[in-house]
Parts: structure tokens; sequence; C-alpha cells
């Protein structure tokens, strides 16, 4: 274990905080190569493809404020038609590696951090649902 602290001060101001909003995963399954680099020019993936993945949990950050549902279980619909451009080799940018001290600090107010033997992982916190009047 390390840490990063040097001593207490006095607040001098506002905490700066993440500006941009999140990718948030809206069905269970795996991650599949085609929904991500679909998804590539919407941000800055944390996950892989074939990460299992389920609905709510974060797997990137966005490139615009507000925060963003994909569909990231998506495939490819195969035909039998092929194209001479059909067979590219194709790759993604390399995920973002969240370290348990680097998902703290990434976390927003209405997030949460799982933390499990193999994994490390972010959600949105389940919204409440209203009472009926």
């Amino acid at each position: 274990m390390n840490h990063s602290f040097f001593d207490y001060r006095p607040l001098t101001g506002e905490v700066d905080t993440r500006r941009n909003g999140v990718l948030v995963a809206f069905e269970e399954g795996s991650a599949t190569f085609y929904a991500l680099k679909n998804a590539e020019d919407r941000g800055v993936f944390f996950i892989t493809p074939g990460t299992k993945v389920y609905k709510g949990m974060i797997i990137g950050e966005h490139n615009r404020p507000q925060d963003l549902d994909l569909n990231i279980c998506k495939t490819k619909q195969l035909t039998n038609m092929r194209s001479s451009t059909g067979d590219e080799l194709v790759q993604l940018q390399s995920p973002v590696e969240m370290s348990l001290e680097r998902a703290l600090e990434y976390i927003g107010s209405d997030e949460l951090v799982e933390v499990t033997p193999k994994s490390i992982r972010l959600r949105k916190m389940k919204a409440k649902k209203l009472a009926k009047r």
C-alpha cells in the first residue's frame, strides 16, 4: 500500500472535479469489438472487448459534459455479401486502466466504485423510484 499525503492545510478554494460525463452501458452481456469501435468517437473507454457488462455500469468517459447510455453489446449483422474492404485491420484505442485510487478520485456524487478480487468497476447509483400518488 502507498499514499501521497503530504500534510494538513486549510482549504484554499474549490476542489477540482471531473468536467465530462460518463458512458454507461444500458444492456447486460459482453462488450463487442464492433460496438466499441462504433462508439470510439464518443469518448475514452475503461473496458476491452469481451468484458462482461451490466446495466448501469460505467464503461468510459464521454467527450461532453452529460452522461450517455450506450448499447455496448451490439453485434454486427452478418450477410453472405463480401466487400473488398471488409477485411481491413482495425484497432481500438487502448482503454484507461482504473486503479482503486484513480477510481475513487474519478467518481461523481451519483456514482459508486465496486471492488472485487478480480476487478475494479464503476457504476451509476440506482435511481430511486417515486411513490405513486
